[in-house]
């Protein structure tokens, strides 16, 4: 469910300041993405040779796309097709039209290396800046840039995005946190980009200097890379004294910027269709859904030149909703959960944001927290390690405690063990959040 906007004064009318693509009517984007579709899927059958693989395994050309129903006819692509074509094999043009080139970390296996011409930059600056807009950043504002630099694409992405939207960047970086403090208290910016639990260290960071969070400078917060519930966003409003606006992007579609919130309804990401077309399909099947139905996100990219991507499964678990009075475009439902970060425990699927939902739901409990997997025998075992709110007593954290274990009992139906630890002990987020440590190998 949306959440009320807290700082609603900064937010001017979004409507007027739409660009042309924004502005196009239902029938024109549809349109214009059945022409981009065509464009794309012709560019990479001819130039990328995974593609002309897939495509002919699947016994499907390009010749065959006349309308936007007949994407179903084309095969996925995985995040296993871009490791075994590691590092450069999916660039569908010649390496002296690559003007940057970034990747994942690789923590699962091989990064993934994706490209960018210099018109793949200039879309990716547009996009990122409507992004902004949509959140409430203004041309002439100051944007305290904490995504992380480098082969991440957070970082340049939101950068390039503020300086095409006008505003000014301040480009601090990830970690160093003390430092995050000290700039925002001398630099005074309007806005923070940086991913929701790094943000929440922020708020500790402060209140650990005696500083009230709540009396930065800051209006709004634009948050992503990482899965995060409406709970977490309504404690970063409630001890920032902010507006935190979704941002949504991944690196193999183009980075942060594929959508985004609009910070007057806070009611799922825009998705902005004329570049990216998106799907959800059932992830066992492989089946397209309905509108409205849950299951797997897939994008295929339009306008992409050096990297395009057909029917690409993300592993984000969502639903496509209508779009808004902001937007003809579609919404996706904020995504809380990925397929690849379920956690299955004696034959349950759990999340790791239903354990965040539950627990901020739960007085003298913080959102600092992580699971550690374990095996005892044959049975796999689950503990949260939780820290509680600062100076309280010993009997009222383990009292919060029980509550947690029977709700999560009684909400997602496992038991597990829950054990409050000293605050301060866990781990503090410079980036994306670790939260699934697996150590039944150990």
């Amino acid at each position: 469910m949306p959440t009320e906007p807290i700082a609603s004064d900064h937010l001017l009318d979004a409507q007027d300041l739409r660009d042309e693509g924004e502005r196009l009517s239902l029938d024109e984007l549809r349109a214009l993405q059945l022409t981009r579709l065509q464009q794309t899927v012709r560019h990479a059958y001819a130039n990328v040779p995974t593609y002309t693989r897939k495509f002919d395994e699947a016994g499907v050309h390009p010749d065959d796309i006349r309308e936007l129903s007949d994407l179903q006819r084309l095969p996925f692509t995985t995040k296993d097709d871009l490791r075994e074509s590691y590092p450069f094999g999916m660039f569908a043009v010649p390496m002296e039209q690559v003007a940057r080139i970034h990747a994942s970390s690789g923590t699962t296996g091989r990064p993934t290396v994706v490209g960018y011409t210099k018109d793949d930059l200039d879309v990716w600056a547009d996009v990122v800046a409507r992004s902004l807009r949509a959140a409430g950043v203004r041309p002439g504002m100051k944007v305290h840039n904490a995504y992380g630099y480098g082969l991440f694409t957070g970082g340049q992405g939101a950068h390039a995005g503020i300086e095409r939207l006008g505003a000014t960047v301040i480009p601090v970086s990830g970690g160093q946190t003390a430092r995050q403090v000290q700039l925002i208290r001398d630099f005074e910016p309007d806005a923070i980009m940086c991913t929701p639990s790094y943000l929440l260290t922020i708020a500790d960071a402060f209140e650990d200097v005696g500083l009230d969070p709540r009396e930065t400078s800051i209006k709004v917060a634009i948050c992503g890379a990482e899965p995060w519930t409406n709970e977490m966003r309504l404690e970063l409003e409630r001890r920032m004294g902010i507006d935190a606006v979704d941002i949504y992007g991944l690196s193999e579609v183009m980075g942060p910027g594929v959508g985004s919130e609009f910070a007057s309804t806070k009611d799922g990401p825009t998705i902005w269709e004329d570049h990216f077309l998106p799907e959800v399909i059932d992830g066992d099947t492989g089946e397209q859904l309905g509108d409205g139905e849950t299951g797997e996100l897939v994008f295929t990219s339009l306008t992409k030149q050096a990297f395009p991507v057909i029917r690409y499964r993300t592993r984000d678990l969502t639903r496509l909703l209508p779009g808004s009075a902001q937007a003809t475009m579609r919404r996706i439902e904020k995504i809380t959960g990925r397929n690849d970060d379920m956690i299955i425990l004696r034959g349950v699927n759990l999340f790791p944001t239903q354990i965040e939902e539950i627990a901020l739901d739960i007085e003298h409990l913080t959102p600092h927290f992580v699971l550690e997997l374990t095996r005892s025998g044959r049975m796999d075992e689950l503990t949260v390690k939780i820290e509680p709110t600062a100076h309280v007593p010993h009997e009222v954290s383990e009292a919060a405690a029980h509550i947690l274990r029977v709700r999560i009992k009684e909400r997602i139906g496992t038991s597990v063990r829950v054990q409050v630890v000293a605050c301060g002990s866990l781990p503090r987020s410079e980036g994306k959040y670790k939260r699934v440590y697996d150590l039944r190998d150990k």
